[in-house]
């Protein structure tokens, strides 16, 4: 997406900041499939903790955003 790497259930308000503020990062992922994130949500179910990782090669990974 226009440069970076988008993976998972990433919700669209991260990529948005991702695309405004381009970070030298190679993209964001959110590992597994947390109930909650976009596309996971199961009505009547909690949604679980999660986040949105930065990852790129020379830095490694470190979280971009967190939903709790």
């Amino acid at each position: 997406m226009d440069g970076y790497i988008v993976e998972g259930h990433v919700p669209a308000a991260e990529i948005r900041r991702l695309l405004a503020e381009r970070p030298a990062i190679a993209g964001l992922a959110v590992p597994a499939m947390p109930v909650g994130s976009p596309g996971m949500e199961i009505a009547g179910v909690e949604a679980e903790p999660y986040d949105v990782i930065g990852f790129s090669a020379d830095r490694g990974e470190a979280v971009y955003a967190s939903y709790r």
